[in-house]
C-alpha cells in the first residue's frame, strides 16, 4: 500500500506509538504539532489563480472572533497529478495576494477629470461597467461587412478568460461574449 504524506499525518497517534517503539524521542515533535497555526482548521482544495497550468491549492481557513473566515496558510496539494504538492514562486506566494494590506478591499472610481479615487458601491460599479460595455457595442456594431453580408458583430471589445476558469466557466463566458457579438475572444487556459 502507497503511503501518501496526507495518509502519514492521519495515522497520528498510532505513529506516534510506532516512532516511539522504534526508539525516537518524538516529544518535540509532539510539542510542535500542538502549536501548529493550522491546528483546527478547515480544509479546502482550490486552483492557483495565475497561470493555466491549474495547480491544485490547499486553503487552511479558521473562523475568526468576529464571525469571518481568516485564511491562515496555501500550500500545493501533494495528491494533485499536475504539481505533486508543488507550486512556483507566484503560485506560493498566493496567501500573499489574499491576505494583503495593500489589497483595496472595495471599489474605486475615478470620475473624468478628477485628482483623486472615492469609495463606490459594487452596484455603482456594475452599473458603470453595464453603461461602458453598452456604449461601447453601439458604437462599434457592425451589422454588414463591406460585402453587405450580415455579421452583426461588435469589433470594439475584447474578453480574456482567466487561467482559473473551469470548462464550463469558459464556456459559459465564450457564449455570454458572443451573444454580445464579440468576435476578439481569448481564453488562457490551454490545458
Amino acid at each position: 500500500m502507497e503511503v501518501s504524506r496526507r495518509r502519514f499525518l492521519s495515522i497520528g497517534p498510532v505513529g506516534v506509538l510506532g516512532g516511539s517503539a522504534l526508539g525516537f524521542d518524538l516529544t518535540e515533535s509532539i510539542n510542535v504539532k500542538q502549536r501548529l497555526r493550522i491546528e483546527g482548521a478547515t480544509l479546502a482544495h482550490s486552483l492557483c489563480p495565475y497561470c493555466a497550468v491549474g495547480c491544485s491549492i490547499i486553503a487552511y481557513t479558521r473562523k475568526a472572533a468576529n464571525g469571518r473566515t481568516e485564511l491562515l496558510q496555501i500550500e500545493g496539494d501533494p495528491d494533485s497529478p499536475v504539481n505533486e504538492g508543488t507550486l512556483c514562486p507566484k503560485g506560493a506566494t498566493s496567501l500573499q495576494l489574499a491576505v494583503s494590506r495593500r489589497r483595496v478591499p472595495e471599489p474605486l472610481y475615478r470620475a473624468p477629470g478628477a485628482a483623486g479615487w472615492t469609495k463606490v458601491s459594487w452596484e455603482f460599479m456594475l452599473d458603470r461597467l453595464a453603461r461602458n460595455i453598452k456604449a461601447s457595442r453601439d458604437a462599434t456594431f457592425v451589422t454588414q461587412d463591406a460585402e453587405g453580408n450580415v455579421v452583426n458583430r461588435c469589433e470594439g471589445i475584447a474578453f480574456a478568460g482567466g487561467a482559473a476558469f473551469s470548462s464550463e466557466e469558459g464556456y459559459l463566458a465564450t457564449k455570454l461574449m458572443r451573444g454580445l457579438g464579440l468576435v476578439h475572444l481569448e481564453q488562457q487556459a490551454r490545458v
